[in-house]
C-alpha cells in the first residue's frame, strides 16, 4: 500500500488515501508515483491534485495529514505553524525561538496535582513583549 494526500489549490491537504500495490505499478513493473496518481485521478477527477507520503517519513518528510501544508521548495508535508515566531526545524517540525517545551521538575507540580493537569505552554504575546519569555507553566 502505499499513501497519497489530495491537496487543494493552495497545496492544503483535503484527504490521504491508501493506493493498492498493484495500482502503483507502471507497464515496466516499478512503483511509480505517476502511476498512482493517474489512478487517483480516474477516482477523483482529472483536475484533482496528488502528492506521495510516507508513514516512515521518507517521502516528503512525514506522513501527511487532512490540514497539513506541501511545501513546493521544500517538497515536504508541513503541520500548520502554530504561532507566529516559530520557526522549522531541520527535520521539518515547528518549534518555538526559545527551544522545545521545558518538562516541569517534580517541585513544579503542585502537591495533589498529576503531572499531567499542568505543564508549560506558550504565549506567543509574552514572547512578542520580551523575547527572553514565552514558555509558561500553566495548572489545570
Amino acid at each position: 500500500m502505499a499513501n497519497f494526500a489530495q491537496l487543494d489549490e493552495n497545496n492544503n491537504v483535503i484527504n490521504v488515501c491508501k493506493v493498492a500495490d498493484e495500482d502503483c505499478f507502471n507497464l515496466e513493473g516499478c512503483e511509480c508515483e505517476d502511476t498512482a496518481i493517474k489512478f487517483l485521478k480516474e477516482i477523483f477527477g482529472q483536475d484533482t491534485i496528488w502528492k506521495q507520503t510516507s508513514y516512515s517519513g521518507k517521502i516528503r518528510g512525514r506522513l501527511a495529514s487532512i490540514g497539513d501544508y506541501y511545501d513546493e521548495n521544500l517538497d515536504v508535508f508541513l503541520h500548520p505553524k502554530p504561532y507566529p515566531s516559530w520557526v522549522l526545524s531541520d527535520d521539518y517540525r515547528w518549534i518555538s525561538p526559545l527551544g522545545e517545551i521545558p518538562i516541569a521538575a517534580d517541585d513544579e507540580i503542585p502537591e495533589g496535582k498529576f503531572r499531567i493537569e499542568c505543564g508549560y505552554v506558550w504565549d506567543e504575546d509574552l514572547y512578542q513583549s520580551d523575547n527572553t519569555k514565552g514558555w509558561v507553566f500553566v495548572v489545570n
